[in-house]
């Protein structure tokens, strides 16, 4: 039987590898009720952290519901601060770029999800970085700067 986990009482981790300003602990609730095809995640931002660098997604919509506290939603548009109970839309594409940061005092919650898709392909537009992820074990990722790609033909015989 698949575990029944409680938004309002999530089992976080932290990842102490995870940089200063990107300490969120995340309790993934997709393999916890045994879902394959959507992702869903509640992020726990301390002040001052964010979930993940800015970032938009080829192939991937996520959503996002603000569960508790004020986190500071940065997307194309502009920076907004958003509300327990506000839900957010991002599409696939440029126009989905999002960041999400607490810039309060107080700890924010929020649950996001999508659909899961692999390759995923995650473009990071402030560091000119594309991440490519083949399958859930993350066993043959790759990150790399834009600047570095190569002519398709290069290194062919």
């Amino acid at each position: 039987m698949t575990e029944r986990p409680n938004i309002f009482e999530p089992v976080l981790e932290f990842d102490e590898a995870d940089p200063e300003g990107y300490r969120a602990g995340m309790d993934r609730l997709g393999p916890r009720v045994g879902g394959a095809r959507l992702g869903a995640s509640i992020y726990e931002l301390p002040p001052g952290q964010s979930i993940c660098p800015y970032h938009y997604e080829h192939g991937e919509e996520e959503w996002l519901i603000a569960i508790s506290g004020r986190p500071t939603l940065r997307t194309p548009e502009g920076d907004s601060e958003l509300a327990p109970g506000d839900v957010v839309c991002f599409p696939r594409g440029p126009t989905g770029a999002h960041k999400v940061t607490n810039r309060t005092e107080e700890v924010a919650r929020v649950l996001m999800f999508s659909d899961v898709t692999h390759p995923a392909v995650s473009v990071y537009p402030d560091s000119d970085k594309i991440g490519v992820y083949t399958d859930p074990a993350r066993t043959d990722n790759v990150i790399v700067k834009r600047s570095s790609g190569v002519e398709y033909y290069e290194g062919e015989a």
